[in-house]
């Protein structure tokens, strides 16, 4: 059996796409592209497909993770350029590799956000971010489906910067980038969070909702801090690893061993 890790995206009106959607949409996907999909067993066996922290919906993400598990052979490559063109654009595969290693979810241990805030000017965001990071703890509200649940939204939160947006606006209204990095706890701490803390903190309430997006995620550098690639290892163990396509003959060859030569038996 073989297993790719795939990475994918929502953007635009995409964004607005629960994870049930999507995952109907992926496993038509799957149909179209002919993609031979292992099945899980019982009355109603379902494709193996493994996803991992996906965003919330209404939030845009260039960093979506999945596994899946295939009953033969294919090229990482060529099966993310099936799956693309089988998806609506806006949910774009984006990237492939072949699972040389266990604990993909494991790896994904905080991710990067941008929040764009229109019509919050740079210096006021600058100043409720400052407040934020100044504090210890920053108690916010969230409902869940138990009712309203208080937690610290602060702990989490590894780093958070303001900057003006790039660009002239056409009506001249001011806006702020937010990038924050937040660590992947429990409970999760989410952008939306964050906003309701420097509402907390520091009285920032966007007169319009905010436009959120993952940039990143995966394991956390511990020097620099910056969210890594997950499928870094991935990569690095294909380069040791014979192919599964190839079998015992290409690990015979990796070893030294000639695949022509006999196994000493007569």
């Amino acid at each position: 059996m073989q297993r790719i890790r795939l990475r994918y995206t929502k953007r635009g009106r995409l964004r607005f796409t629960s994870h049930r959607d999507f995952q109907r949409a992926f496993e038509r996907a799957l149909r179209r592209a002919e993609v031979p999909m292992a099945y899980s067993a019982g009355f109603t066996p379902h494709p193996k497909v493994s996803y991992a922290n996906a965003a919330p919906t209404g939030t845009g993400s260039e960093a979506e993770y999945l596994e899946i598990a295939l009953t033969e052979h294919r090229e990482p490559a060529r099966l993310r350029e099936l799956l693309d063109e089988s998806l609506p654009a806006g949910l774009d595969v984006i990237d492939a590799v072949e699972a040389h290693t266990s604990g993909l979810a494991d790896r994904l241990e905080a991710s990067l956000w941008e929040i764009r805030l229109d019509e919050v000017a740079a210096e006021e965001a600058q100043a409720a971010v400052e407040t934020f990071l100044a504090a210890d703890e920053v108690q916010v509200e969230r409902r869940t489906k138990n009712g309203m649940r208080s937690f610290d939204a602060r702990g989490a939160v590894l780093s958070l910067e303001a900057a003006e947006c790039e660009g002239d606006r056409p009506d001249g209204k001011a806006c702020a980038i937010l990038r924050l990095v937040v660590r992947h706890l429990t409970p999760a701490v989410r952008p939306d969070d964050v906003l309701s803390g420097l509402r907390a903190a520091a009285d920032l309430a966007p007169p319009v909702p905010a436009a959120v997006t993952r940039l990143a995620q995966g394991p956390l550098d511990a020097e620099s801090g910056a969210v890594t690639d997950p499928l870094a290892p991935d990569r690095d163990a294909a380069t040791a690893a014979p192919s599964t396509a190839a079998g015992p003959r290409a690990a015979k060859a990796a070893s030294g061993i000639s695949p022509t030569a006999g196994d000493g038996t007569a």
